[in-house]
């Protein structure tokens, strides 16, 4: 494989955050003198030869110390063995990213890299933060905190991937990457018990069919009561209640072609989050409850979300030098949940709710190896449609507002980057995209006199006022480049400049309000991104301390921001495209290695950002202002740290212990760009530790982790809807509180 030199760099790779498992370094001889020659390695079973990391970053393999983006990688043997249930634990791990459960849900996922994303779900808004499973891209929020089961790595690109990811990637990329079934005969069943009457079971097998044939399947059970309770109803609050599954089929009926047809489903019971009121209301129901984890919500328990796809992978080695691949697929999913706003009993702001879409892709993709020259030129095409419904019930004014709507998407996009070496020690490489949006957008609000509207039990009620009722379209289309260069002075140094833009459509706010804001009806327009980056990859000192390091500096356009402000007797909404502002930062991922049993893993992350311009409408004077002084970031804390230490002792013979404590930190963060001193979260660390011992043979395994071990109490999301009206409704959602499990795991 290109530019994966000699074997001096095989531990360079497991240095960054712990894509080995905690062993790895105490096998590592033993590996490098079994295993196959790196160059010889192919596919995602290759991630860790010789624990050497392959990425495709780039739409191709490659050792993650040769690309020149910043990446994180991790395998799933290595989360798991820390104890992770989905990937929101990534963020402690992960230099200048908040990827976190959405507030009011269960498994809506939000994410922020360097200070760029979207912590809105509705149907008509779309990340900033690109998720892509095998490849295909994941258009929809819902339903993406995904399960840590049956994988084989999960990669964090940070800085806009606009140029191979294309789609709402302005901030980065998160590829979540399935193991390959292979032609060997594998079955493990994997069990966990722990705090909360905790109980998950996850079952795997690959059968070969034939020689050039292999089936497998995977499925995930994961149960677990409540950290609190409602105390109206009496049913568990922040449980977890999931079944997931993934069927796939693999033919090789040569070394140059290979199919894979590939199908998941996930069903989601989990009761609904309804939050903790930070503020009381002047009432004793609405105080504050002791617990944040309690509610005393009346809405009701009702929650389901269900998601699942198929798709189909081809590959064809048309030559040495070219590499044919197609990915179709095809992916649904359905929410009906509600979200009780006041946490009180009486229906003072309600909202039942139900989200659904459907998303058809094609991509085309041409890999180039040549002697000097190495790429991938493609083609895109996204059919996508998203629907909802919410009313906003305010018991107090005896008034339902019924927002709906549906957005229609079609995106077409041609790609390319290609790498050239110039010399031995130095390459450049150029890139770029041109997308092409088109999306209709349907929007209706009305009032009704009473609770609740016609599509949520009271099909009587009829309109006093039409607030919003529009069909619109709009194109946005962009040439976003992408140029890098990369000098390698030693084979254990890599140095890299790059330059990259990146880009997000415009669309139409799904809760706009004409009468509040008539320009609702055009749409709010693309947003784009000037990144620049410079990075420093390398093993030092005799090849005992490793360091991957990135500064950036972003320069942000036309930022899409959501406001929500109550007006009168209704909530609406405000999407602005703010204005400018400035991101620039650091970050830094590490280890030491003080012996064959011992090492100690860090990343660090900074982020310095700032509006220069935030033009949005003032909730006080409904007119149209320069708010860039009293305005910051959500969701991106200035400093994050994480810090573990990993050692893996031999017990000669009878296996193998492995010991990973860790220390995360976060600095203060505000939930929204208005800081808020009641919701917004202060700094705070977390303290977890995982024990894990496995035998010679890698046959069994048990596992005890502890995560949050101080029991710190923090907010991850929230809802800011004061006065009387609404109840005072100031909530807040909390991560999870201190936990423990004990795992088991054989393999057949």
């Amino acid at each position: 494989m290109k530019h994966i030199k000699s074997r001096k760099l095989l531990l360079a790779g497991s240095a960054l955050l712990g894509l080995a498992s905690p062993a790895a370094a105490l096998a590592q001889q033993a590996e490098t003198e079994t295993a196959p020659a790196p160059e010889q390695a192919t596919g995602a079973d290759a991630a860790l030869i010789g624990a050497e990391i392959i990425v495709t970053a780039r739409r191709r393999e490659e050792r993650l110390q040769d690309v020149p983006v910043a990446i994180s990688a991790f395998s799933g043997t290595a989360l798991q063995n820390q104890g992770a249930i989905d990937i929101t634990s990534l963020q402690q791990q992960t230099p200048n990213l908040t990827l976190q459960i959405a507030r009011g849900s269960n498994s809506t996922l939000i994410a922020f890299i360097r200070g760029i994303g979207q912590q809105d779900p509705v149907w008509g808004f779309e990340p900033g933060v690109g998720l892509y499973v095998d490849d295909v891209y994941v258009a929809r929020p819902q339903g993406a905190v995904l399960d840590i089961f049956d994988i084989d790595r999960v990669e964090v690109l940070r800085g806009p991937q606009g140029t191979l990811y294309g789609r709402n990637t302005i901030g980065g990329a998160i590829k979540y990457v399935t193991k390959r079934l292979g032609n060997d005969f594998e079955a493990k069943v994997r069990g966990a018990y722990g705090s909360y009457d905790q109980r998950d079971l996850i079952g795997s097998v690959t059968v070969p069919i034939s020689d050039i044939l292999s089936v497998g399947g995977a499925v995930a059970w994961y149960k677990r009561d409540g950290f609190g309770e409602n105390l109206t109803t009496g049913a568990e609050h922040y449980n977890k209640d999931v079944l997931a599954g993934r069927l796939s089929a693999e033919l090789t009926p040569s070394d140059a072609l290979f199919i894979r047809i590939a199908a998941d489903k996930t069903v989601d019971k989990s009761n609904p989050r309804h939050g903790h009121r930070e503020l009381g209301n002047g009432t004793a129901l609405g105080a504050p409850l002791e617990d944040v984890y309690d509610t005393r919500a009346g809405i009701g328990d009702d929650n389901k979300v269900v998601t699942q796809g198929i798709s189909g992978t081809i590959e064809l080695e048309a030559s040495d030098a070219l590499t044919l691949k197609s990915i179709t697929a095809y992916r649904k999913g359905h929410t009906d949940t509600v979200i009780d706003f006041d946490g009180l009993p009486q229906p003072i702001l309600d909202i039942p709710s139900f989200y659904k879409d459907h998303q058809f892709t094609q991509e085309f993709q041409a890999l180039i190896t040549a002697d000097r020259l190495q790429g991938v030129i493609g083609l895109y095409y996204l059919d996508n449609s998203a629907e909802g419904a919410f009313d906003t019930v305010i018991g107090n004014a005896n008034l339902t507002t019924l927002t709906s709507g549906q957005v229609d998407t079609r995106s077409y996009a041609a790609f390319g980057d290609i790498s050239y070496d110039l010399t031995d020690h130095f390459s450049v490489s150029l890139g770029g995209r041109y997308t092409r949006d088109k999306r209709e957008g349907t929007v209706f609000r009305a009032d009704y006199l009473g609770l609740r509207s016609p599509i949520f039990g009271r099909p009587t009620a009829t309109p006093f006022r039409i607030r919003t009722n529009y069909t619109n379209d709009r194109t946005d289309s962009k040439f976003t480049p992408r140029i890098s260069l990369r000098y390698e002075p030693t084979d254990d140094i890599m140095a890299y400049a790059s330059y990259n833009k990146g880009f997000k459509s415009g669309g139409f706010d799904p809760r706009g309000d004409a009468i509040f804001t008539p320009d609702t009806v055009n749409g709010y327009a693309p947003e784009t991104v000037d990144a620049y980056e410079v990075g420093l990859k390398g093993a030092f000192l005799d090849r005992t301390f490793f360091l991957n390091a990135a500064g950036f500096y972003s320069d942000y356009k036309n930022q899409q921001v959501t406001t929500q402000f109550v007006s009168g007797t209704t909530v609406v909404s405000s999407v602005d495209n703010a204005g400018a502002s400035r991101i620039w930062g650091l970050e830094l991922e590490g280890r030491a290695v003080a012996s064959p049993e011992l090492s100690v893993s860090f990343a660090y992350g900074y982020t310095n950002a700032k509006f220069r311009e935030f033009l949005t409408l003032n909730p006080a004077t409904l007119r149209v202002e320069d708010l860039a002084d009293s305005r910051v970031f959500q969701n991106t804390p200035e400093h994050n740290i994480n810090v573990s230490l990993n050692y893996a002792k031999d017990l000669g013979g009878a296996g193998t212990l492995a010991l990973t404590p860790s220390l995360s930190y976060r600095s203060d963060y505000s939930l929204f760009e208005v800081p808020n001193r009641v919701l917004d979260q202060d700094g705070y660390e977390l303290v977890d530790m995982s024990i894990v011992w496995t035998s010679d043979d890698k046959r069994f395994q048990i596992g005890a982790h502890g995560r949050n071990l101080t029991d710190k109490k923090y907010r991850v999301g929230g809802y800011n809807f004061p006065g009387a009206l609404t109840g005072n409704s100031i909530i807040g959602f909390y991560g999870p509180p201190r936990t423990f499990t004990v795992t088991g795991e054989v393999r057949f």
